[in-house]
């Protein structure tokens, strides 16, 4: 196992990225503060860009890739990927009457919804807008899913919340350009299927919890347990054989440390930044773990 400390790595410019890309929705361990380590160790060719867990999707509208599979296990979240890149100027129409009605009430009547045996019947756009509004207008702006796959994040308390529309219809205008971006919602094992010696994957899981107290923020109905922590590890081998690139993003903590002590191993400082427990935000060691 090879254990590297790194630190004040500036990331360089990419030279064909020409319009900024923001992710549209805070999400549980978003990479934003990770991006100045993270580029400098992607190797320098690959085949197609793959992530499996793209959450707020920071690192993806960063690189900006031509030829890409972005995959989540959250439902809702892939359907607001869609929703932008194929209906923009409708889903900004309903995220302004969101906007226009946002109240603690008006709040919980929307979050309900997913409660509601009616609710397969709103279209891919009204569920995305919903999506959207209460991402903005939570509490700690973190989306938490319960065990029956339902929203349960309680009100942020915000008289007035603003939507990035231009960021949106940027977004919408880069994914119909690129037409080899697939856009997946499915299991990361179903994607890993589909990849070739020559491709390469950044994978951000649910992160394994540094402590029995630790905080844990649940983004699917299905938790991400040790034991999944490992099946990721085995498939990961799998992917390593068939002449797949990974790095993986993951706590800093003895399991993780161990469970990946067959790959070069680097750590990380970064900021906890939504913690719901404003005493424990603060700096925070994570690994980077690659197989090349």
């Amino acid at each position: 196992m090879s254990i590297e400390i790194i630190k004040n790595i500036e990331i360089e410019e990419k030279d064909k990225i020409t319009e900024k890309l923001n992710p549209f929705v805070v999400w549980p361990g978003g990479k934003r503060q990770l991006l100045k380590y993270i580029f400098p160790l992607f190797p320098k060719n690959y085949n197609k860009y793959i992530e499996a867990f793209l959450g707020g999707g920071a690192v993806f509208f960063n690189l900006q890739p031509s030829k890409a599979i972005i995959n989540d296990a959250n439902e809702e979240l892939i359907n607001a990927y869609l929703a932008i890149k194929s209906n923009p100027e409708k889903l900004i129409e309903l995220l302004k009457e969101h906007g226009k009605n946002n109240s603690k009430d008006y709040y919980y009547k929307i979050r309900s919804l997913d409660r509601n045996i009616n609710f397969s019947s709103l279209s891919s756009i009204e569920r995305a807008a919903r999506f959207i509004y209460i991402s903005k207008s939570c509490f700690n702006g973190l989306i938490r899913i319960n065990k029956k796959g339902q929203i349960n994040s309680s009100f942020g308390n915000k008289s007035e919340i603003t939507f990035d529309y231009e960021n949106i219809r940027k977004i919408s205008k880069f994914l119909n350009e690129n037409n080899d971006v697939e856009i997946i919602n499915g299991d990361y094992k179903e994607v890993f299927k589909h990849l070739n010696s020559g491709d390469f994957v950044y994978l951000d899981p649910p992160y394994y919890p540094v402590s029995a107290t630790a905080e844990l923020v649940h983004y699917t109905k299905e938790d991400f347990t040790t034991e999944k922590q490992i099946e990721l590890k085995n498939e990961c081998d799998k992917l390593t054989q068939r002449g797949v690139k990974f790095l993986l993003s993951n706590a800093d903590c003895d399991f993780i440390t161990d469970l990946w002590k067959d790959y070069k191993i680097l750590t990380v400082e970064t900021k906890r930044m939504i913690c719901s427990d404003p005493s424990k935000r603060g700096p925070v060691n994570e690994v980077l773990v690659k197989n090349y």
